[in-house]
């Protein structure tokens, strides 16, 4: 289960991996208890589903992205029918602890916002669609708990204006970069604005990818990413409009592991030259030294034609090969001997 107490660390902890559910369900309660254990098996550090209030999100004029809902006449139609009620989400979050993972779930309505703080949510993703709602903002800024922003649709004048609002009201922000495209190329994954986001707002920066592969979330971590949050899905053939911009399973794992390595490759810095002294004796094995090619007598002058360089590294380094050039023997060496600097002169 979940220590409490550490979870405003633990949200914001290097490498933190979200997998969504968003409305993968499709209404169903099973399929989304489901879900929090394949995500939770799997690696994530949160399972994040998408807390929807139809009365209080849209109107009748809102329209479908993705109609793929055969069923349901308006957007209306679609949050009730994929809704749950006040307890289904708190069993939904008992689930998440239990397993040991973070229940999130991106509210889209003040209603939302104060039905997830009633069944004790601690941290918030906030969809980019939300960026510019001030009243929501500043409702969630005003509990102090861990926020992600993600940025998709945004005008840097409004997410400097967000960041403002969070920093004003002293609530611990991470942004992510994203962008609103489903299945997201790469051309499109925006990765030059992990550097600029983390020097222009000087806060953690996360990675909020539709792209519907590993490599994105990967590529994110790898340049100062502290958290990635993937779409996931049962099969790449599932129901769905979200479906071609998700991980399956097996990708979300590879992710995970992937980005665990990541993160303490990044925060392990090594010194080219000390490792080099911690492998002399490999280095002695596969470098090579400066040796006479056939038999010398004394007196012979070391040329291109007389000397090579071999393994394994016992005598002067081949790095000095064009220093030995020109030197006389001192000794008489057999064919393949090595050469020392007290052989020459």
């Amino acid at each position: 289960m979940i220590n409490h107490s550490e979870n405003r660390d633990g949200f914001f902890k290097d490498g933190f991996i979200i997998g969504e559910v968003g409305l993968a369900h499709d209404g169903s309660l099973g399929m989304a208890h489901a879900f929090i254990d394949a995500i939770a098996d799997a690696g994530a550090d949160a399972v994040k589903f998408q807390t929807h209030i139809a009365k209080a999100e849209g109107t009748k004029h809102e329209k479908f992205r993705v109609n793929v809902f055969p069923q349901d006449a308006t957007r209306q139609d679609y949050w009730k029918r994929t809704s749950f009620t006040k307890e289904q989400w708190a069993d939904l979050k008992k689930h998440c602890d239990d397993k040991g993972v973070f229940f999130m779930s991106s509210p889209f309505s003040l209603e939302a916002v104060e039905l997830l703080k009633e069944i004790g949510v601690e941290g918030w993703k906030i969809g980019s669609g939300e960026t510019n709602n001030i009243p929501l903002l500043r409702k969630i800024a005003n509990f102090g708990d861990p926020v992600f922003l993600s940025t998709g649709m945004s005008y840097f004048d409004e997410i400097g204006r967000a960041v403002d609002l969070f920093n004003s009201a002293n609530a611990p922000l991470l942004l992510m970069q994203c962008t609103n495209k489903y299945p997201c190329p790469p051309e499109f994954w925006g990765l030059n604005l992990i550097p600029e986001y983390i020097e222009k707002y000087k806060v953690p920066i996360g990675f909020s990818d539709h792209s519907g592969d590993v490599a994105a979330g990967l590529a994110a971590v790898a340049i100062g990413a502290r958290a990635v949050e993937v779409h996931v899905t049962w099969h790449k053939s599932s129901f769905g409009p979200d479906v071609k911009a998700s991980l399956t399973l097996d990708q979300l794992s590879a992710l995970c592991r992937g980005v665990k390595d990541i993160v303490i490759a990044r925060n392990n810095n090594i010194s080219k030259d000390s490792l080099a002294d911690e492998m002399s004796e490999m280095r002695s094995l596969f470098t090579k030294s400066v040796v006479v090619n056939k038999d010398l007598p004394a007196g012979t002058k070391l040329t291109i034609e007389n000397t090579d360089t071999r393994k394994p590294a016992l005598g002067i380094p081949a790095t000095s090969y064009d220093d030995v050039l020109g030197k006389t023997l001192l000794v008489a060496k057999a064919q393949d001997d090595y050469l020392k600097w007290a052989d020459l002169k």
